[in-house]
């Protein structure tokens, strides 16, 4: 079974900076992609970003562009969400989801959470004003 180990969240100013980590492990399918969420109270759980293992598509929220960026590390065992000029409003939990897929990630669909087949437990994000 997919397990996936998050960290990196915490309290940060607005304008500041996280790092998340996403570790994946116990893979069953060749191709992969893993999408970054986040939900706040209240709210409904919303697509961030994702990033595909076949060809390294990936694909951001209209909120987030230019500011966030998700990417592998070299052996491809971490996801990580490097989160630029924090806004407050970017408070929420944040998971990882992985989704075993054949070939690449899908534009019209990644936000989807039904396209996902497994969840991190999430990390809290808090950004101060």
């Amino acid at each position: 079974e997919v397990q996936l180990a998050e960290s990196g969240g915490g309290l940060v100013q607005a304008g500041g900076s996280l790092r998340l980590s996403c570790r994946p492990s116990g893979f069953s399918f060749d191709d992969y992609y893993i999408g970054w969420f986040r939900q706040a109270p209240g709210k409904e759980r919303e697509g961030v970003s994702v990033i595909s293992d076949f060809d390294g598509t990936t694909y951001y929220a209209d909120s987030v562009k230019g500011r966030f960026t998700i990417s592998f590390d070299n052996a491809k065992t971490t996801v990580y969400l490097q989160m630029n000029s924090l806004k407050p409003e970017a408070t929420a939990v944040y998971y990882c989801a992985y989704a075993g897929v054949a070939g690449t990630v899908v534009e019209d669909t990644w936000t989807d959470v039904d396209e996902y087949d497994y969840w991190g437990q999430g990390t809290q994000v808090t950004v101060s004003s």
